[in-house]
């Protein structure tokens, strides 16, 4: 009996030591995201991150682009079973976390927005990996880990059209996070998180423990992972881009151009042809161009600032001038119609009226016909 005694507390203590604390408080995912956003930009730039709202909402790929802001840096992330999401990080965001990362603090005014590249990407990759890692650490042995965990960064966009082409079209978890970063008073920033609403996360029964050296993928996970990397790059690359050669543009009053007909000239300046630019959608300048020939064929050569200073100068283009304005002309609608036409014209549709338009009022409206029965 008295072994028996002793042996109580060590069992109680066993069995409490496998249940949840009773002060700490119910894990969310809220509560998920936000430790975990907080913990990455901590860990990897020593930046403090807080968040101020956070909401989840159901929606389909079809609505998810009107809640991306412009400019924002599009992270694709894959999870389980090849499923896509995103990550999007707006440019007040993804401006404080490059400016972190080069200048190791947050100055007192944002950058200006701007288009992402490759690099912006790179850089922010590793932040949006620690991200997804520490939520899916966050909700371990709860249900959410199922559709949020798994997902990990793949590639980027600076465009969300492609997105109706690379996403799934089902339902989406969407939640859109504000954020302030840096030290008080901060800097407003925000965050968007969408991934698919039915998840297929499995959590491995082996997990390496912290320290030891990781597992190399088999060779069916590689050649997996290779054959979505092909398939993914095919199916952006095979997106169509449209691009337009100009020539030169011209601003002219809508009298001017009423007046155009065959025949009409419209001057251009005498170096136009070697300064053409490649725009692609919404007139955004590619690279500066030359029209010329290739095999008997017009052909666009495109060239840069750098290669148009480095000509001789006996091979620079000649100097910009300006097209002679145009000079208004009359509106060919102006012109006064030939005596009788309108008449003719009421005539022939049995609504000729005696009436003469400068002479004072029009006349008043004949009474209707109506029809009476014998």
């Amino acid at each position: 009996m008295a072994g028996q005694a002793q042996d109580r507390p060590v069992l109680a203590r066993k069995a409490e030591a496998g249940r949840p604390d009773p002060g700490a408080p119910l894990m969310t995912a809220e509560r998920a995201i936000s430790q975990a956003l907080s913990r990455a930009a901590g860990e990897l730039f020593d930046l403090p991150l807080a968040v101020s709202a956070i909401r989840e909402r159901r929606m389909t790929l079809s609505d998810l682009p009107e809640l991306l802001e412009e400019l924002s840096l599009l992270a694709l992330i894959e999870g389980p079973q090849e499923t896509l999401g995103l990550l999007a990080l707006p440019p007040a965001t993804l401006a404080t976390l490059i400016e972190v990362q080069m200048t190791g603090r947050v100055g007192r005014a944002v950058a200006p927005p701007r288009r992402p590249t490759r690099v912006d990407a790179a850089m922010a990759a590793e932040f949006v990996d620690a991200v997804l890692e520490g939520i899916e650490d966050g909700l371990e042995g709860m249900e959410e880990q199922v559709w949020a965990g798994g997902y990990r960064y793949a590639s980027h966009l600076d465009d969300p059209r492609p997105l109706g082409l690379l996403l799934e079209d089902l339902g989406y978890r969407v939640w859109q996070i504000d954020l302030v970063l840096g030290p008080a008073p901060g800097r407003p920033a925000g965050l968007l998180w969408a991934v698919p609403a039915q998840g297929h996360f499995r959590r491995q029964p082996v997990r390496p423990t912290a320290g030891a050296p990781a597992a190399p993928a088999p060779e069916s996970d590689a050649a997996e992972a290779a054959d979505w990397a092909r398939r993914m790059e095919g199916t952006v690359m095979g997106t169509q881009a449209v691009l337009e050669a100009v020539l030169h543009r011209v601003t002219l009053p809508l009298a001017t151009v009423m007046t155009f007909g065959p025949g009409t000239c419209i001057p251009l300046p005498e170096d136009a042809l070697e300064r053409l630019s490649l725009e692609g959608a919404g007139r955004r300048r590619l690279a500066p161009a030359r029209l010329g020939q290739h095999r008997g064929f017009r052909a666009l050569r495109i060239s840069s600032d750098e290669d148009e200073a480095a000509l001789p100068q006996a091979a620079k283009p000649l100097k910009m001038k300006t097209a002679p304005p145009f000079e208004p002309g009359p509106s060919p609608f102006a012109a006064a119609p030939a005596p009788g036409t309108a008449a003719a014209g009421m005539g022939a549709l049995g609504l000729a009226m005696d009436w003469d338009g400068d002479a004072g009022e029009a006349p008043a409206k004949p009474a209707a016909r109506r029809s009476s029965s014998a």
